[in-house]
């Protein structure tokens, strides 16, 4: 696969996170999650403490995590996994299918309204759909209604609620 997968609107483009995206994909992560926490929000809290820095780590070597970038400087990121994570298993139970899991998109919280989270989303479903990939799965906590109602407003469908997450899928 090309390093380079797709061109967006003005003048922002997608592709595979390297190594050396590394230290910027972990600041926005952690900024979007300090974010959330300030709005009272609890989404992100064991990622914002580096519960997660590995996780992120082996997606970006596994180039499974994509980043969008404007002037050389990334604005948004997201992680779409072929196999479960131990999470997915978790809430979803082990399911063998060829859905893919997505983690962590994120937009830099400055940007964040300005309709970059559903670009970025419609160009994973069509990447996906493109691959020949017909699901995709995600999870949100439960309580934050606005995130839920983004991917509601977005052709996702809620399964089932787990563990205070709510289960979303979507065929493409």
């Amino acid at each position: 696969m090309a390093n380079k997968v797709d061109l967006l609107m003005d003048e922002r483009e997608v592709s595979i996170a390297t190594s050396k995206d590394e230290k910027e994909i972990i600041t926005l992560l952690k900024d979007v999650a300090n974010w959330l926490k300030e709005k009272g929000i609890d989404q992100w809290g064991f990622l914002a403490e580096g519960g997660e820095d590995e996780e992120i780590r082996q997606a970006i070597h596994n180039k499974e995590t994509f980043v969008v970038k404007r002037n050389e400087h990334i604005v948004a990121t997201l992680t779409l996994y072929k196999k479960q994570s131990l999470w997915d298993q978790h809430v979803w139970g082990i399911r063998n299918d060829r859905a893919i899991y997505l983690h962590r998109l994120a937009v830099d919280s400055s940007l964040i309204g300005s309709g970059l989270g559903i670009e970025v989303l419609k160009w994973a479903e069509n990447k996906l759909k493109n691959d020949g990939i017909d699901m995709l799965r995600l999870d949100c906590v439960e309580n934050n209604l606005k995130l839920n109602n983004f991917y509601s407003e977005n052709g996702f469908v809620k399964i089932s609620t787990n563990d205070n997450h709510s289960l979303y899928q979507k065929i493409l």
